[in-house]
């Protein structure tokens, strides 16, 4: 199979009732080792700003761009004491531990990203998620083969533009279909 890098995993409906029900994954990494992806439209009910005072990054209030909500997400299941960062590359954000997706996409997991978040060292896009989702070598093929996953190529407007709750819609739309369209049934004529 193909890499999944830089594409949208769309939850189907058979994933009710579960972590992931209704859920947009951006794939990060997928290759012979498995895939690992950060979840882009589930909020985790803190705030960027609090999340960097409790790690004592910042000591006042600063000011994110209006556009970006201000909220951190759910990036997944696994390390969810971890923080990642989505963003497009910015030619004089050197920051510690970032690792291009794509051409417009990095993923940067060290802290001095977050320092620079809200100034002009910062990038002026950017979603913060705590945890990921990861898949062992197989996983993610034998769940796209059971019907569990859609794919469509990832773009900047879903991922940085658009209000995380319209995302799920989105990105099935994407592909040509409105969510209700979807069954959770398979293989039934």
């Amino acid at each position: 199979m193909e890499s999944l890098q830089n594409q949208f995993l769309i939850a189907m409906p058979s994933l009710d009732d579960s972590f992931f029900e209704r859920s947009v994954i951006y794939v990060c990494e997928h290759d012979n080792k498995g895939a690992m992806g950060v979840m882009i439209n589930r909020l985790a009910g803190v705030s960027i700003e609090s999340v960097l005072q409790q790690m004592k990054l910042i000591e006042e209030e600063i000011i994110l761009p209006p556009n970006m909500g201000n909220n951190v997400l759910v990036g997944g299941p696994v390390s969810t004491d971890r923080g990642f960062v989505l963003h497009p590359p910015k030619a004089d954000g050197k920051w510690t531990n970032s690792t291009m997706i794509s051409d417009d996409i990095m993923l940067t997991t060290s802290r001095d990203v977050l320092i620079d978040l809200g100034t002009i060292k910062g990038p002026e896009q950017y979603l913060v998620a705590l945890g990921y989702a990861g898949w062992a070598n197989g996983q993610l093929e034998q769940e796209l083969a059971d019907n569990l996953w859609l794919t469509t190529p990832a773009d900047q407007q879903t991922l940085f533009h658009l209000a995380h709750e319209l995302r799920w819609q989105q990105a099935s739309r994407s592909l040509g279909f409105d969510t209700w369209q979807l069954s959770s049934q398979t293989g039934h004529a």
